[in-house]
């Protein structure tokens, strides 16, 4: 009789548990401001200029933005624009080659320009957008060193138009809970940061292994993400830097064209950071943070997703995200309603990179300790 009375009781227990899990879940819902409203302010309409992959990746990501749209296309391939026009809906006077885009100027459907061409070519072309009154957005490294990137912020400021670089990992959900646990002392001080970033690069005779295009190697492509990390990671600027190269195969990254470098940054508070890029190891997407308190690793920490990691206090589990959607949207914001992000992601923020870039190829070739003012 007892057990019978208790079995009941559970079972009542656990049906109006089941209820009240169900009426708040309805609540929850039928909740003012629950159900999302759709976006009725102001659309970025974008512009992309460089039709390659991961130009098709952005153009790809924006189909589910709510403030941006991709309305016009730049490319120096004619076959390219026609099969965008049509897969994309781009009207023919949104398109543009190399030579006349600067007539973008006379066009009021146009707000932004996305730059995603090789390297050595964002300097003379986000002037050119500046030039014509369009917001610049460039893909990182935004330039080949800091001279040319401090060259595109004063154009843009001349012109009186925003320029924002493609960070998407500044938007990235499971980043920011680790930038969030940090300002919190949840590691506590910060004492190392490791970084390793690296793939085998495929097609000898791509862009990226060309010295005139891309400007270097594997540091200017997957590099730049352990540099950007480790001072959103630690939340300080280095304050000194030491690089060793490594090549084994001089044929396919000849001179100029690093294919492995591994780097030392110093911090103020004291961290010390240990990084790793490279054109010619695979497996390589790890970011890991200790401080006295707790730690945080990310695995992949870069990649196009699902990013994850987990700290001393579990998982991360927060949203898995397209980058480049959250990005373009979070972009739209930050040039129509001047918001300031979590982490930068505007031309200063590029050029802190690029200082560091310049300082890790000078360490290399001096084999010097390079102070940082950055």
């Amino acid at each position: 009789m007892h057990m019978n009375t208790r079995r009941d009781f559970l079972q009542k227990i656990g049906a109006s548990a089941l209820m009240l899990q169900l009426s708040s879940l309805t609540a929850f819902a039928d909740a003012p401001g629950r159900i999302t409203e759709p976006y009725e302010g102001k659309i970025l309409r974008v512009a992309i200029m460089g039709l390659g992959g991961y130009g098709t990746r952005v153009a790809e990501a924006m189909k589910a933005c709510t403030k941006a749209k991709l309305v016009g296309v730049i490319s120096g391939t004619p076959s390219k624009v026609k099969e965008w026009q049509t897969k994309y809906n781009i009207p023919e006077k949104n398109c543009y080659n190399y030579e006349n885009f600067d007539q973008v100027k006379n066009n009021k459907d146009i707000d932004a320009i996305y730059v995603i061409t090789p390297n050595a070519l964002h300097h003379s072309q986000v002037i050119r957008v500046a030039k014509a009154g369009k917001h610049a957005i460039c893909e990182k490294p935004m330039a080949l060193n800091a001279k040319e990137a401090q060259e595109m912020i004063d154009a843009c400021k001349t012109a009186n138009v925003k320029l924002l670089i493609g960070y998407r990992m500044h938007f990235e959900p499971r980043t920011l809970e680790v930038i969030r646990m940090r300002k919190a002392d949840n590691f506590g001080k910060i004492m190392f940061f490791q970084a390793q970033c690296g793939f085998k690069a495929g097609d000898p005779k791509q862009w990226r292994l060309n010295k005139a295009l891309a400007g270097g190697g594997s540091m200017m492509d997957i590099g730049i993400y352990a540099i950007n990390g480790a001072r959103y990671m630690v939340g300080e600027e280095p304050i000194w830097v030491t690089a060793q190269e490594t090549k084994t195969d001089p044929i396919k990254f000849s001179e100029g064209v690093d294919e492995t470098i591994q780097f030392q940054l110093g911090f103020p508070g004291g961290a010390v950071a240990s990084c790793l890029s490279s054109y010619n190891i695979n497996h390589l997407d790890r970011f890991f943070m200790s401080g006295d308190k707790g730690f945080a690793e990310m695995q992949p920490s870069t990649g196009y997703g699902p990013i994850k990691g987990r700290t001393h206090m579990g998982e991360l589990t927060q949203p898995v995200t397209t980058h480049q959607t959250v990005q373009m949207d979070e972009m739209a914001t930050l040039i129509f309603e001047d918001k300031k992000p979590v982490v930068p992601v505007n031309g200063e923020e590029g050029l802190r990179d690029m200082k560091i870039i310049d300082a890790i190829y000078q360490a290399v070739k001096t084999g010097n300790k390079v102070n940082l003012i950055i």
